[in-house]
């Protein structure tokens, strides 16, 4: 785990319940430095999302606190951006304007630069082509990908995203893993992505938060990078040591599984 100097985003001691259900019942301690991406990956139920919501400032810790560069999380504020499984387009404005949206609150940009920063990130994500497209004539990945692009052209210290690829069929989720994985790198922005899906976090991470069945325990914290390396390609997808690394977790997720439902029984 990192050292203080290098805890960009910092869980110390974390809980949390709803009324009498303990969602982060052991406290969660974690340290992400700047510009990593981290999936947190887990059954559903187990309680990721509630942690990347503490960290949005949708929720609130019961017991202890989560820092931004030093300064604890409050509510939600434009350094922190979301992205979630539904799409979140405004059909009645054009992709452009979509993505300009995301600027509303940046007093410190005028109209061009917000319409000149919009084309940036529409061409970053490779919709520049749909500028003046509306959402209704465009597919569900390019909403997605304009969803993307909003929350970029915000400029968050952190990007938020619960399984935001989960309603699309298999193809298209895979190429928007590809585009996802090209648009973290060249912005360098710290990403937390949560998903159950094991193939998609061994592709997409830096590092693998591995949670069990709720309340959420960390079963393992993988340095997937120094596993696999930078490049992400079909390739890795084919090459043995994926193969290894998937069937590894899954068999650890399994095995937790089985022991949280005889617990139960």
């Amino acid at each position: 785990m990192p050292d203080q100097a290098g805890a960009y985003l910092r869980f110390e001691s974390v809980t949390k319940t709803f009324g009498a259900v303990p969602v982060v019942q052991e406290p969660f301690s974690l340290d992400i430095p700047a510009g990593q991406f981290v999936v947190f990956l887990g059954p559903s139920g187990c309680g990721k999302t509630t942690l990347m919501r503490m960290i949005g400032g949708l929720d609130t810790p019961s017991s202890g606190r989560i820092l931004l560069q030093g300064q604890p999380v409050g509510g939600p504020d434009i350094r922190r951006g979301m992205v979630f499984q539904s799409y979140s387009s405004f059909p009645w404005l054009s992709v452009r304007k979509n993505v300009e949206f995301g600027m509303r609150f940046r007093r410190d940009m005028t109209k061009a630069q917000k319409r000149e920063r919009a084309g940036y990130f529409l061409d970053l994500v490779g919709l520049s082509d749909f500028a003046s497209s509306y959402p209704s004539r465009i597919s569900g990945g390019m909403r997605q990908r304009v969803a993307i692009a909003r929350t970029l052209a915000a400029d968050p210290d952190v990007l938020l995203m619960d399984e935001p690829f989960g309603a699309l069929d298999a193809n298209l989720r895979e190429d928007l893993q590809y585009e996802l994985r090209k648009i973290q790198k060249k912005s360098g922005k710290t990403t937390i992505f949560v998903t159950h899906d094991v193939e998609e976090a061994v592709f997409l991470a830096d590092r693998i938060i591995v949670f069990g069945s709720r309340p959420a325990r960390v079963m393992a914290d993988m340095d997937i990078l120094s596993m696999v390396g930078p490049v992400r390609d079909e390739t890795l997808r084919d090459s043995e040591r994926f193969f290894h690394i998937r069937t590894d977790i899954l068999h650890l997720l399994r095995g937790r599984l089985r022991e949280a439902g005889q617990e139960g029984a």
